[in-house]
């Protein structure tokens, strides 16, 4: 009777262990569909609208990697 009472226990400690893990993993997965979610519209707007990626924000990036540019010599006259 003593080792029916303990399994009981084990299993009955086990099943509610995993049954919180469980709800862990599902907020994990409506979170990361969320994050996914939020990304792809910024994507998209940066895409489709241009609101985020232009041309002339990359022209300052693309000048540093010039033949003549260096970081140390900038701001020095």
């Amino acid at each position: 009777m003593d080792i029916q009472r303990l399994l009981i226990v084990v299993v009955i400690s086990l099943t509610a262990l995993l049954v919180v893990v469980g709800v862990q993993v599902v907020f994990i997965i409506l979170d990361l569909r969320k994050a996914i979610k939020r990304l792809n519209s910024i994507l998209e707007d940066a895409i489709l609208g241009g609101g985020l990626i232009r041309p002339e924000k990359l022209t300052g990036i693309m000048e540093l990697f010039g033949k003549n540019k260096t970081t140390t010599t900038h701001g020095q006259e």
